[in-house]
């Protein structure tokens, strides 16, 4: 079994920070004892050095190992640049839990809103995703912004300009999860055997009606792939249960 848990948006740096709920989220994290946790970008508010700086004493209070990719408020100010000094690399890969390979992709771009992931990135994840198939892993995408649009979100804006493409790479590669964050909006969709699910904020006050901050887990075992939203006041609920196709 492989616990995982997906975190998104913290937004430090906003007046609507709210620097208890990212703690209590990680005092929470930390005593499930996941085997990796993956956060979807907007760490910051826009960007500067020093908002990094202090995402990164935030991480490194995380006992788990970790995925981290940027969004569209860390590319502000050069951010893009700072993320790779201060956090990690924009886009990589983590494979060596269990039979897990976990993508991370950069949708951002440098002081804009929307998102791309762009042609060389994608000929990387569909290389990725060959790989894994061939030594039976199951295969988790991260990225910022979401493919599909979100329900309740109002109009829709600040997609990828690439959508279609990396949609198609993934359904056809046969992705098992697709993780995102951007619109503080906790949603599945199934498209054909793939879960795209997106993660609220965890720490921010940035929320659409009576929504609380939260993150999502998922749960991969032999027979089933398990996706749970759990809110700051303490509820979990399952977001989705489907059948696990690499058991």
């Amino acid at each position: 079994m492989v616990f995982i848990v997906h975190l998104s948006d913290f937004h430090v740096g906003s007046i609507s920070f709210q620097e208890d709920l990212l703690l209590k989220s990680i005092d929470s994290v930390n005593s499930m004892d996941p085997d990796v946790t993956i956060v979807t970008g907007d760490l910051t508010e826009n960007g500067y050095y020093l908002e990094m700086e202090q995402v990164a004493e935030y991480l490194e209070i995380i006992k788990s190992p970790l995925m981290v990719v940027p969004g569209n408020h860390d590319a502000r100010h050069v951010g893009d640049q700072c993320f790779r000094e201060i956090i990690r690399e924009r886009y990589g890969t983590i494979e060596n839990i269990g039979d897990l390979k976990i993508m991370g992709l950069d949708s951002s771009e440098p002081d804009l809103n929307y998102g791309k992931v762009g042609r060389a990135q994608q000929a990387w994840m569909e290389q990725q995703l060959e790989d894994a198939s061939q030594n039976g892993m199951h295969k988790i995408i991260a990225l910022h912004h979401h493919i599909i649009p979100v329900p309740r979100t109002g109009r829709e804006r600040n997609v990828l300009s690439d959508a279609g493409d990396i949609l198609y790479s993934i359904i056809e590669k046969n992705a098992d999860v697709v993780l995102s964050g951007h619109k503080h909006v906790p949603h599945v969709w199934m498209v054909q055997n793939t879960a795209f699910a997106t993660a609220g904020t965890v720490s921010s006050l940035k929320l659409r009606g009576k929504d609380p901050a939260s993150f999502n887990t998922i749960n991969i075992d032999d027979d089933y792939i398990e996706i749970l939203l759990n809110t700051a006041d303490g509820i979990t609920r399952r977001l989705v249960k489907y059948e696990n196709r690499c058991r």
